[in-house]
């Protein structure tokens, strides 16, 4: 399966690699960057594990992960895309693809966000075209604003883990 590479004016959106993953491992252990995801930092075998994951669902789903990367550069910027975790969230999101992303400090504040969504919402619309969801910490303002750029919509709130968070739909 050839996996989807996406370009924008700033960016190049790649399938996860293995030479991700000393970068990844670093951004996961950022007590900011986890903050609002989780609130925990992950170890190295745990990152690796998200890593396949992200491969995987490639291969099962039709769509999964990005590395996110800047293009003139190649610095290593962060990961985002649309998956299927099967949280236990409510039942009318499970059929949806869920939307995530985390990026680096760096990253953070230069519209990445905004434009990665995009970009992976452009693709997304063209091969599986449907509503999606996202969720996000009731305290992830930052996030919350680059969801609303991308057509997302606050519907409700759940539990994750036994902490509150925002649902957010887009819906085509």
């Amino acid at each position: 399966m050839t996996l989807p590479i996406l370009t924008t004016a700033r960016l190049v959106l790649r399938a996860p690699e293995e030479s991700d993953l000393a970068e990844s491992i670093a951004m996961w252990a950022d007590t900011d960057v986890v903050r609002f995801i989780g609130g925990r930092t992950r170890g190295p075998q745990e990152v690796w594990f998200a890593l396949l994951r992200a491969r995987g669902l490639w291969a099962l789903k039709g769509f999964g992960y990005w590395t996110v990367r800047d293009r003139e550069t190649g610095a290593y910027l962060g990961e985002a895309g649309f998956s299927d975790f099967k949280r236990g969230l409510p039942p009318e999101l499970t059929p949806l693809p869920e939307c995530g992303w985390a990026f680096v400090r760096a990253a953070w504040g230069r519209g990445i966000a905004s434009e990665t969504l995009s970009a992976m919402h452009g693709w997304l619309d063209a091969h599986h075209p449907g509503d999606t969801h996202c969720i996000i910490n009731p305290e992830n303002v930052a996030s919350a604003k680059a969801a609303a750029k991308a057509g997302y919509a606050r519907t409700g709130e759940t539990l994750l883990d036994g902490s509150p968070i925002g649902i957010y739909c887009r819906r085509l």
